[in-house]
């Protein structure tokens, strides 16, 4: 039996990365956990140093090593990726103890490949976390490949036939366990099916084993992730109610450290039911220049919606502070607010109705370069809003505390 490895143990009990935890189950085994929503792995077999070079910058979370180029590898490879070493005999465990002395705890955590059972408990002896390779083709491997990954942190499972109906077996068999399912995509304009498998139209893997081998294909890779992973938050129409002068008091700007295009804003609202989505300074002014890394966003009491069903006051938000950038359709991105600009204004109230009992208001500076969203995307100037003019907004069950969503009965008027 080869000799445990002190160093991998505690890179895995004190380093990890942030996206990998390690959790005691059942007392007698350690797991690796994913606490980011998708694990991506690259085959180092089929690439090259340009393309490891790229991985580190991508939504690659680890790469695959094997005994012919480990060491190569994982000298090119950036601290965050997960090293992945694939042993086919007892003889590349030295390889997993050479990779193991080279390790630092800033470094992440090994994880050790096999099809072998034996293999792998030789790997949980020396401290390292576990992947089952599995291929299937026919019913009796597929109960196989699930019955023996529930011993394993992770399963790296191939399929013979391009139906997905097996993988979903999988997942659904495994879903109350702590095993990681990652599908493998051999081929390479397959990118269909690894948006499909990430879960992106409700298949639901938790991993995914893709490796392109032109940079052409890795950056197709990423637009199509980043598009189809890009949050969302719902965006309804709704209709003016009422809206008048209310007097003189605080407002304020958000200057944000990025551009807005001319359908992005951001949802500012005066109570937890919900905002309106305001317009940047993108659209064409008479007599001022554009800023289209502003929102003249409201009252200083207002909500401004952020992430994670969070919200901040207007008074919250500063340099550095995170904020919701929202489009017409509901796409959502995080920007980072530059500037807060706090000044006394004459306000107007803005009153909408989006259903029966689902009324938003937002009070925003009475000036008629200030503009809310019309349903069509288009900036409305609100000094010149009407009863039954139709608006961008959103609508949450109300009762917040320090801005987080609470579940209580309250009434905002």
């Amino acid at each position: 039996m080869p000799d445990a490895l002190p160093d991998v143990s505690q890179a895995l009990t004190m380093a990890k990365r942030e996206s990998i935890k390690l959790r005691r189950v059942d007392g007698d085994r350690n797991r690796l956990q994913s606490t980011d929503s998708l694990e991506l792995w690259y085959d180092s077999h089929r690439g090259d140093s340009s393309i490891y070079a790229r991985l580190g910058r991508m939504r690659y979370t680890g790469v695959l090593l094997h005994a012919d180029n480990a060491l190569e590898v994982d000298a090119q490879l950036d601290s965050h990726l997960t090293r992945i070493l694939q042993v086919e005999n007892a003889d590349g465990l030295s390889i997993a103890r050479t990779l193991a002395d080279q390790t630092t705890l800033e470094l992440p955590s090994l994880i050790v490949s096999a099809s072998e059972p034996q293999l792998l408990a030789e790997a949980t002896n020396l401290g390292a976390g576990t992947c089952l390779r599995a291929y299937v083709d026919d019913a009796p491997s597929l109960h196989a490949a699930v019955e023996q990954a529930t011993e394993y942190d992770f399963l790296a499972i191939r399929f013979r036939d391009p139906t997905n109906i097996p993988l979903e077996l999988v997942i659904a068999s495994l879903q109350a366990t702590d095993t990681v399912v990652v599908k493998e995509v051999d081929d390479e304009r397959e990118i269909d099916d690894v948006v499909v498998a990430l879960g992106v139209m409700e298949v639901g893997a938790e991993g995914v084993l893709y490796s392109p081998t032109t940079h052409a294909r890795l950056d197709e890779l990423k637009g199509r992730l980043d598009d189809a992973l890009q949050p969302h938050i719902e965006i309804r129409t709704g209709v003016i109610t009422r809206t008048r002068p209310v007097g003189m008091g605080y407002r304020s700007c958000v200057d944000l450290a990025t551009l807005f295009s001319d359908t992005e804003g951001l949802l500012v609202g005066s109570t937890s039911q919900g905002g309106i989505l305001c317009c940047p300074e993108v659209f064409f002014l008479p007599y001022m220049e554009l800023r289209p890394f502003r929102v003249n966003a409201g009252a200083v009491h207002s909500y401004v919606y952020g992430f994670e069903d969070r919200t901040d006051y207007m008074t919250e938000l500063k340099a550095g502070s995170s904020v919701m950038v929202v489009d017409q359709s509901g796409k959502a991105r995080r920007a980072v607010v530059g500037r807060m600009k706090t000044e006394v204004r004459p306000l107007r109230l803005i009153e909408a109705e989006f259903g029966p009992g689902e009324a938003v208001n937002v009070l925003m500076q009475d000036d008629w370069h200030v503009r809310i969203f019309s349903d069509e995307a288009k900036p409305l100037n609100i000094t010149e809003l009407e009863p039954g003019d139709r608006v961008l907004g959103h609508v949450a069950s109300p009762g917040r505390h320090v801005g987080i969503k609470v579940d209580e009965h309250i009434v905002e008027t």
